[in-house]
């Protein structure tokens, strides 16, 4: 008779865990598997890599996930080998191949398709994506042998590096605006050489500010205790590291929170990080942490400054965006202060 299987007790978790996602896994696999190794009650990521592809991708816990937008919209940066010569139906390894052509790719035709695809681009969006067409995903309809009519989207690439692996491979560098298909700029590159191309590789090593050095594997978190664990955690507040930061006194803090405007000096600014103590008086599950952190869950903690949320300031109003709720930020606190 087998033994019953031990219920996960889930728990409040904020911040943020960059993750290195491994190969063959989804997004939302890695995010499940993350999600149970810290007991988090709520969890989302924040933009998806193929199962085929590795590297960073930030996980958003708790309060976090408010914020998850941001990082879906930032720039990436990703690492390709492309096979020169073969075109398949997926535009990577996994499809069966639909082309042949030789190759005769010199270092100056490199500098010329370098220069051809640096800057604003427009590029077909492929067939194999979770793009959706009268509520069908694309790649649904490829599967069933189907292809439908894409609008070709405008993309960025702000940086592009190629260079030559092997007689038939290269390598592509690449940092790109949201919405770019590296798959798809592989292709497109393959067309311009001549010769045709596709994927067999795929790594992203940056998004917005976050780089692949900075993240922990799956592996690595799986071999770790709990509180090692949420020592992996950044705070919400590193998902607006490159906002205007602004800091409220008590009494504009607490009004903030309650979705009010407040006044002040501040120059217009779009995208603002908001700070202020912390709210006083605010009850706190006591799962959040456990052993001797516990006892000091019952009172709060307003000698630290605190993350309240996202605003942007017009005409020197500061309005607010996205907000953080008290119970959020006293859990946020004991989580960072839990040893």
């Amino acid at each position: 008779m087998n033994a019953p299987r031990t219920r996960v007790q889930r728990r409040p978790v904020h911040g943020v865990l960059l993750l290195d996602k491994p190969l063959g896994l989804s997004s939302n696999q890695a995010l499940q598997k993350a999600k149970w190794l810290l007991r988090a009650e709520k969890a989302g990521h924040t933009g998806t890599l193929d199962p085929l592809a590795s590297g960073v991708l930030p996980l958003c816990f708790g309060a976090a996930t408010k914020f998850s937008q941001l990082h879906l919209d930032a720039d990436k940066t990703y690492e390709a080998t492309a096979r020169l010569g073969i075109k398949t139906s997926t535009g990577d390894a996994e499809g069966g191949v639909i082309a042949e052509r030789p190759v005769a790719v010199t270092a100056e035709d490199l500098v010329r398709v370098e220069a051809q695809f640096t800057g604003p681009i427009r590029q077909v969006p492929p067939m194999h994506s979770a793009l959706k067409k009268d509520g069908k995903a694309l790649y649904e309809y490829a599967r069933d042998g189907i292809e439908v009519e894409r609008a070709a989207r405008d993309v960025t690439i702000h940086k592009l590096a190629l260079g030559r692996v092997e007689d038939d491979q290269i390598r592509i560098l690449a940092t790109v605006s949201k919405g770019t298909y590296i798959r798809t700029l592989g292709e497109d590159i393959g067309e311009a050489l001549g010769c045709g191309a596709h994927l067999t590789a795929l790594r992203r090593i940056a998004t917005g500010g976050f780089e692949v050095s900075q993240c922990v594997t799956l592996e690595a978190l799986e071999a770790m205790g709990e509180e090692e664990r949420l020592a992996r955690l950044l705070p919400t507040e590193a998902l607006v590291a490159g906002h205007t930061s602004v800091t409220l006194g008590a009494e504009d803090a607490a009004r903030f929170l309650s979705g009010l405007r407040r006044r002040g000096d501040w120059p217009d600014a779009a995208e603002v990080a908001v700070f202020g103590p912390a709210p006083s008086h605010t009850p706190v599950r006591p799962e959040l942490v456990e052993g001797p952190a516990q006892a000091s869950t019952s009172s709060a903690r307003t000698d630290e400054r605190a993350f309240l949320g996202t605003a942007h300031v017009t005409a020197g109003e500061l309005i607010p965006g996205r907000l953080l709720n008290p119970i959020e930020i006293q859990q946020t606190l004991l989580t960072e202060a839990t040893p």
